[in-house]
């Protein structure tokens, strides 16, 4: 079956943080301990959906992909982070581990693109784990460049740094 990609409605969000931690224990599993991804539980992480939408709704957009009737992967946009008018950020794109190498990551990500371009932005951006050398890859090919920012975040106990991508819309 081919994939569909809607607006995310409330309803979604459960399901979102879910998935969205089953991502995150499959891809970041080799260089994080077991520790830093204990926590947010995915219960947690789809009550955190729920209240980021709450704050943010009217200026960020989730975009869910469905296979088959389930919940495959999502994307989470809005306004840059460093404040640049012309540029979207691209908070998240994360896809159910057994949903890797469809295609359907790809179908996101120009999703994406098309709604950044669409809310007139220029130019895109993301942060990505350093050490998270499969999502780097995928940005790569996908046309991502480094811009040189880098930041570290804490992810549970773990203090990781991150690397800022960007390219045009």
């Amino acid at each position: 079956m081919t994939v569909t990609l809607r607006a995310a409605t409330e309803a979604d969000l459960l399901a979102v943080g879910a998935l969205h931690q089953r991502s995150r224990v499959a891809a970041y599993s080799s260089f994080l301990p077991p520790e830093a991804l204990a926590e947010p539980t995915a219960e947690a992480m789809g009550h955190y959906w729920v209240e980021r939408l709450t704050w943010e709704g009217a200026e960020h957009r989730m975009t869910v992909a469905v296979r088959d009737g389930r919940l495959v992967g999502f994307t989470y946009l809005g306004p840059d982070d460093e404040g640049d008018p012309a540029t979207g950020l691209l908070n998240a794109i994360h896809l159910d581990p057994d949903e890797r190498g469809r295609g359907t990551g790809r179908a996101l990500m120009a999703d994406a693109l098309d709604a950044m371009r669409a809310r007139g932005w220029t130019r895109a951006a993301l942060w990505v784990l350093r050490d998270n050398d499969r999502a780097r890859h995928f940005y790569e090919c996908g046309g991502w460049t480094l811009t040189g920012l880098r930041r570290d975040e804490h992810i549970g106990p773990a203090l990781v740094p991150q690397l800022r991508y960007g390219r045009k819309v």
